[in-house]
């Protein structure tokens, strides 16, 4: 029988702790480790931190109870709207220049009075609702969606706002130009004042809301729904729904206001798969 010589149970004792401290050896515990941290970490965030067993009758009562204080909220915004009312209404006739409005019926200005102070209450109580919602959804929502909810509504806020600002410089007047240059010298421009008014009214509205498209790009992004690259492959329809949208959303029918409206919602829409792609999804 041979007996291993001295160095050559050295060798196989090196050889041994070589193994030992090998990469993979090394790696494996602290990827491990990683794992194992993540996974706590995933857990955190995917926790209820205020969950609240609440029967279905308990929903509802604090819905109502959100959905009044909300009420509350818009109809004092609406009464000092209306006893402020003639500095928005002036404000909102600049886009139309020198032309002249007609009161055509009876109360007529008194009910435009009434309409814009009720958008503008509104526009006015909107963080205060967006308050109350919050307060509604907050407890069933999981860390990581808590996340989310700051950001949004401070994101839908300015896009909104951001969506009124560029109907009241860019597509009022843009449409009114359209029709008053296209009438010039055949009519003289006297216009009803209502008519005016919930031609303004609803292009401000509709635009705000058409603003909220990279909102809602963000949200299926982070959820995991839609990717960034499945949002770009399907450019061409998004060119085709933005012509759409242009049409039914601007109350107008003269091509550049919907042009206009159409080429915003485009250049909102690569702007929201901008954003989803450095969020990395």
């Amino acid at each position: 029988m041979t007996v291993p010589s001295n160095l050559e149970t050295s060798e196989q004792g090196s050889d041994n702790n070589l193994e030992a401290i090998s990469p993979e050896n090394s790696i494996a515990p602290i990827a491990g480790a990683a794992m194992g941290s993540r996974n706590l970490e995933n857990e955190f965030l995917d926790e209820l931190p205020d969950e609240v067993e609440m029967s279905l009758f308990d929903h509802l009562e604090e819905l109502r109870q959100r959905l009044f204080y909300s009420l509350i909220a818009v109809a004092i915004a609406v009464i000092g709207c209306f006893f402020t009312v003639k500095p928005i209404v002036q404000l909102l006739e600049v886009p139309a220049g020198p032309v002249k409005f007609l009161q055509l019926a009876p109360g007529e200005y008194f009910f435009v009075s009434i309409e814009v102070a009720g958008y503008s209450g509104l526009l006015l109580a909107s963080p205060f609702i967006f308050y109350q919602i919050a307060l509604f959804v907050l407890p069933g929502l999981t860390r990581k969606e808590r996340r989310l909810l700051g950001p949004v509504f401070f994101g839908s806020s300015f896009l909104f706002l951001g969506g009124l600002v560029f109907a009241y410089i860019a597509l009022i007047p843009a449409a009114l130009n359209f029709f008053v240059s296209y009438g010039a010298d055949v009519v003289e421009q006297l216009w009803s004042i209502d008519k005016y008014f919930k031609f303004v009214l609803l292009l401000m509205f509709s635009t705000g809301l058409a603003f909220q498209i990279p909102i809602l790009q963000v949200l299926l992004g982070v959820l995991g729904i839609v990717s960034s690259n499945q949002m770009l492959s399907g450019w061409r329809y998004v060119v085709l729904g933005a012509a759409v949208l242009g049409a039914v959303l601007t109350p107008s029918t003269d091509p550049l206001t919907q042009s206009l409206l159409g080429g915003a919602v485009l250049g909102l829409y690569f702007g929201g798969v901008g954003l989803v792609k450095l969020l990395g999804r």
